[in-house]
C-alpha cells in the first residue's frame, strides 16, 4: 500500500521517496513508488502531474491502493527520488474542489437536491443537481458560498469508525466501502470524499457561478473558483473595454449602447425590407405582359424577394417565372413556379442538366445549380414551350 501524502498535507508539493517498480506501460512507463505525494483521478478529479526524478508525471491511477504514476521514461525500482507536483494546477484544482463541497453544501441545505455529477474539467468545473434552480436562487447561493469564503473557515477531514459514522449526516453520492474520509466546511457542508482540499476556505479566492442550464430533470451549474475565476475575469474585462470603445461608450454602459445599436439596425433592416419590396415591384412591372416563360437573373434579392418576385410575374399572367440569384461564378441559387403546370418534373430535367440540388410543391421548387446564364436562359425558356 503506497502512503498517500496528500492525505497527511493537501500543500506538499515536493517529497522524497523510494522506487518501488517500474514497468513498461504503452508508449511510456508505470512507477509505483513507497509513498507519494500525486493524487490520483478521482472523485471527479483528475491526476496530478509533475516531476519524478528526471522523468515527467504524465498521470496517476490507484488500482487496490497502489498508486501507479504514469511516466514518460522508466526509474530503477530501489533508488531514491524526488518528486515534485505541479503545484499551481493542483492548488487551482483544490480551489475548485472546495468551493464545490461550498455551493453543493448550500443547494443539499436550502433546497434538498442532491449533487448527482461533478467534474472538474481542464477549463472549468460542472455541478449536476437532482432538482431546478431559479437564476435568483443560484445568485443568493453565488453570495453565500463567498461568505464562506470570507470567512477562512478551517476544512477538516475527519476518518469515522462504522459507529461514528451511523450517526454522522453527510453528503455521500456513491457508496463507499473500507474507511469513509469525510471532509467538513463548518456551517456549509460535510461530506465524503476522496480528494485534497485547500487547508481554509479563504485559500478559494472566489466563487462564481458562469452559467447554468437544464439537464436530466434537474440543473447543470458551470463554476470557476480562485485564479479560474480571475483569469476569466481578466479575459471579461478586456473584452468589456475592446467593446467599450468600439461603441464609444463607457465600460459600464455598453449593453444600453448595444440596445441602441440593435435597435437602430432593426430600424435600418425594416426600410431596406421596404425598399427590396418596391424594387420587386418595379421589376415585375417592367416585364412585358405576353405570358411567355420569364427567366430573371438577380444579384441583390434575399430568398424572399425571389420568390416574391415569381409570384408577381405569375399573377400577370406567365406561364413559368424562374428567379435565379448568383451565388459564386456560374453558380446560382434558384425559385421557379408555375399556375399551371407541374414544376416537379421540369427541375429533375433542369438539376441533370445543370448540376443542380433541390427540389420543392407542384407549384414551386427551388435549389442550386451551375451553368452559364444564357444557356440556363435559353434551356427553361425552351423547355418551357413543351409543358
Amino acid at each position: 500500500m503506497t502512503e498517500k501524502l496528500f492525505y497527511q498535507d493537501s500543500h506538499i508539493a515536493e517529497f522524497e521517496a523510494e522506487v518501488l517498480s517500474c514497468m513498461a506501460a504503452g508508449a511510456g512507463y508505470e512507477i509505483e513508488l513507497d509513498r507519494t505525494a500525486f493524487f490520483p483521478e478521482g472523485g471527479g478529479q483528475y491526476a496530478d502531474t509533475g516531476m519524478l526524478g528526471g522523468v515527467r508525471v504524465t498521470d496517476v491511477q490507484e488500482r487496490d491502493g497502489r498508486v501507479l504514476h504514469m511516466t514518460d521514461g522508466p526509474l530503477d525500482a530501489g533508488m531514491r527520488v524526488t518528486g515534485r507536483i505541479d503545484w499551481e494546477e493542483r492548488f487551482m484544482k483544490m480551489q475548485q474542489h472546495s468551493g464545490e463541497h461550498i455551493v453543493s453544501g448550500l443547494v443539499h441545505s436550502r433546497f434538498g437536491y442532491n449533487n448527482v455529477g461533478f467534474h472538474l474539467g481542464t477549463e472549468d468545473c460542472t455541478m449536476d443537481f437532482s432538482g431546478v434552480l431559479t437564476e435568483e436562487q443560484l445568485t443568493e447561493i453565488e453570495r453565500e458560498a463567498n461568505r464562506a469564503v470570507w470567512k477562512n473557515l478551517e476544512i477538516r477531514a475527519l476518518y469515522p469508525t462504522e459507529e461514528e459514522l451511523k450517526k454522522l449526516q453527510y453528503r455521500s453520492k456513491i457508496e463507499i466501502e473500507g474507511q469513509v474520509r469525510i471532509i467538513v466546511v463548518p456551517g456549509y457542508d460535510v461530506c465524503a470524499c476522496c480528494a485534497p482540499h485547500v487547508k481554509r476556505t479563504g485559500e478559494i479566492g472566489l466563487i462564481k457561478l458562469t452559467h447554468m442550464q437544464h439537464y436530466k430533470g434537474g440543473v447543470r451549474v458551470t463554476m470557476l473558483c480562485g485564479s479560474r475565476a480571475l483569469a476569466d475575469y481578466g479575459i471579461k474585462q478586456a473584452q468589456a473595454r475592446e467593446i467599450s470603445a468600439l461603441l464609444c461608450a463607457k465600460v459600464n454602459e455598453t449593453a444600453e449602447a448595444v440596445r441602441q445599436l440593435k435597435e437602430e439596425n432593426n430600424a435600418l433592416k425594416y426600410m431596406a425590407a421596404g425598399r427590396e419590396r418596391r424594387l420587386v415591384e418595379c421589376q415585375a412591372a417592367m416585364i412585358p405582359k405576353d405570358g411567355k416563360p420569364v427567366c430573371v437573373f438577380t444579384e441583390d434579392l434575399e430568398t424572399d424577394s425571389m420568390r416574391r418576385l415569381m409570384n408577381l410575374v405569375l399573377e400577370d399572367g406567365h406561364q413559368l417565372c424562374a428567379v435565379l440569384q448568383k451565388n459564386d461564378e456560374n453558380a446560382y441559387r434558384y425559385v421557379m413556379g408555375s399556375r399551371t403546370a407541374d414544376m416537379r418534373a421540369f427541375v429533375k430535367a433542369f438539376n441533370a442538366k445543370f448540376e443542380g440540388r433541390g427540389g420543392g410543391r407542384p407549384e414551386m421548387v427551388q435549389g442550386t445549380a451551375v451553368g452559364e446564364p444564357e444557356a440556363i436562359r435559353s434551356w427553361i425558356c425552351g423547355k418551357a414551350g413543351e409543358m
